[in-house]
């Protein structure tokens, strides 16, 4: 491991010449930035491993049998698991999908599941993303240039090739494709992730489009290549959002989207990864019920813990909240990216009174967590010292005819001494995930 740490410069070199890098998007102006990689591996052992395994398919299965329960008959409203309200205040919730049944069933194709963990080597769910998750392509390119760089660490140390996540993502696609090729539809290269998107359909051989690309012709949709020859398509992995995928049916005013997608998704004739209207999966709000939906729908005690949550929403959780300000973390259920988080104790007299009665007005808007002592993760800082520094891990959870676990992901750290914000929107760097096979 030490020759690989003399090749961090190298790798970023090579990763900067790739075009790997994370785009921004904010306040209308595009800021496109290198992804800062961190050559020190994160290393899970098997056997802990094998325990994170069981705890994210558990909860996967669960998530996606919630989102076919409430684009459907609703049961776990109706008895009273989780309140009417809560689920029809939320953005996440798109009215225009229900009673949709996507292929084979399936809502969430691709899971991100954010983890953190605690110095007493407690595992525990940050966030569950289940509408566009991001970040399998860079621990997977991030590897194969580590293994350019120093085939002898590879050779000496026994870890899980991460090399598969391709042919998993493949085998997703090919499960639900209603007859046709298999597309991945990207924004642009403008999009923070572009990079990726084309990235996977050279490793799936998946056609790579744009919105432009594509056609509805009588409820089916088409590829419509340079030729103007045009091809059926069976499969779209989209890295488009909900609101922007087809302007006949979300946000009329969007240019990157395919119009009457929907349409030919709802008559069965095309498979969207992931389906549209997860976003109601992995409401921030909602999370605070996953831990009831695993034993709701599959009548098991759940493996993996949520870090303990407190929903203004209800009244006993909000004296809770206003009792303990200072020692817990606000987030707004509509941000992302390590936005819209406050801790309790960086606030001003004025503004935690300010804040206080924007949540008693909103109570809905916000949930509170327990402050977690993340597990500290060597770096190598920018004097080329190595520095502990807070870092968590991006799972990723692939459903297809069964659903699997990814033997890698994305270990994401900060690189502010102190600071618990380690997304790459707020200037975090990433590292390789080992997976030990022994």
């Amino acid at each position: 491991m030490k020759d690989l740490c003399l090749h961090t410069s190298a790798i970023n070199e090579l990763l900067a010449r790739y075009g790997v890098k994370f785009g921004i998007y904010k306040n209308g102006v595009f800021k496109e930035q290198l992804f800062p990689f961190d050559s020190i591996p994160r290393i899970i052992k098997k056997e802990e491993f094998d325990y994170l395994e069981k705890g994210l398919k558990q909860r996967v299965d669960a998530l996606n049998a919630f989102l076919a329960d409430i684009y459907g008959k609703k049961h776990i409203v109706n008895d009273g698991v989780i309140p009417e309200e809560f689920i029809f205040s939320s953005s996440g919730f798109l009215p225009q999908c229900d009673g949709i049944v996507p292929p084979k069933r399936i809502f969430s194709h691709i899971s991100g599941i954010d983890l953190v963990q605690s110095k007493n080597d407690e595992w525990y769910i940050l966030e569950d993303n289940l509408r566009v998750p991001s970040g399998a392509s860079y621990p997977m390119i991030a590897r194969e240039l580590c293994r350019r760089s120093s085939p002898q660490t590879f050779e000496n140390n026994r870890i899980a090739d991460n090399r598969d996540y391709a042919q998993l993502l493949k085998k997703v696609m090919d499960n639900v494709n209603t007859g046709g090729i298999n597309v991945i539809v990207t924004p642009g290269r403008y999009n923070a992730a572009f990079f990726e998107h084309s990235y996977f359909a050279e490793k799936t051989g998946a056609v790579l489009t744009t919105g432009s690309d594509l056609v509805v012709e009588n409820d089916n949709l088409y590829y419509v290549d340079f030729n103007g020859k045009k091809q059926r398509v069976g499969a779209v992995y989209r890295r488009i959002s909900d609101e922007y995928l087809d302007p006949m049916t979300f946000n009329e005013e969007s240019v990157i989207g395919v119009p009457h997608i929907f349409s030919a998704y709802k008559k069965g004739n095309v498979a969207i990864i992931n389906a549209p209207g997860n976003g109601i999966g992995d409401d921030k709000g909602i999370y605070y019920f996953v831990p009831k939906m695993i034993k709701y729908y599959l009548g098991e005690e759940p493996i993996l813990h949520n870090a303990p949550t407190y929903l203004p929403y209800y009244e006993d959780d909000m004296k809770y909240v206003l009792d303990n300000f200072d020692n817990l973390v606000i987030k707004d259920v509509a941000e992302a990216g390590g936005y819209g988080v406050v801790f309790g104790s960086s606030l001003t007299k004025e503004k935690k009174a300010d804040f206080i009665a924007k949540l008693k007005s909103e109570p809905r808007r916000f949930i509170a967590q327990e402050i977690i002592d993340f597990y500290d993760i060597d770096i190598i800082d920018e004097d080329g010292k190595r520095v502990p520094r807070k870092a968590d891990l991006r799972a990723f959870v692939l459903t297809g005819s069964e659903t699997k676990v990814w033997k890698s992901g994305l270990t994401r750290f900060t690189r502010n001494e102190g600071s618990f914000i380690v997304n790459s929107s707020q200037g975090g760097g990433f590292k390789d995930t080992w997976v030990l096979l022994q």
